[in-house]
């Protein structure tokens, strides 16, 4: 039992999401960006985020270490880890 808790520590256990518009100013597109933290217990894991325009579409993945980043995080992504650190505890 002890090994099944510590490899369940190690799980993906909080999830969220936050979708955007990185063009609020112009009115330009929608609510189509997104980013999304995936971490378990400790806050380990990993932070996805999109931008997406007409033209193209940029994805950026960030490694978590206990909820931080040696990357810098925007405010989109540091909320979608917020919202998973949330989800740990319910």
């Amino acid at each position: 039992l002890e090994s099944v808790e510590k490899r369940l520590g190690k799980s993906i256990q909080g999830v969220g999401t936050v979708r955007f518009n990185p063009f609020r100013g112009t009115g330009d597109g929608g609510n189509q960006s997104f980013a999304s933290a995936f971490i378990d217990e400790a806050g380990n894991g990993v932070v996805f985020s999109t931008l997406q325009t007409r033209e193209r579409m940029s994805i950026f993945a960030k490694p978590l270490t206990n909820g931080t980043s040696e990357y810098e995080l925007t405010g989109e992504e540091k909320r979608a880890i917020r919202e998973a650190r949330e989800k740990l505890h319910t």
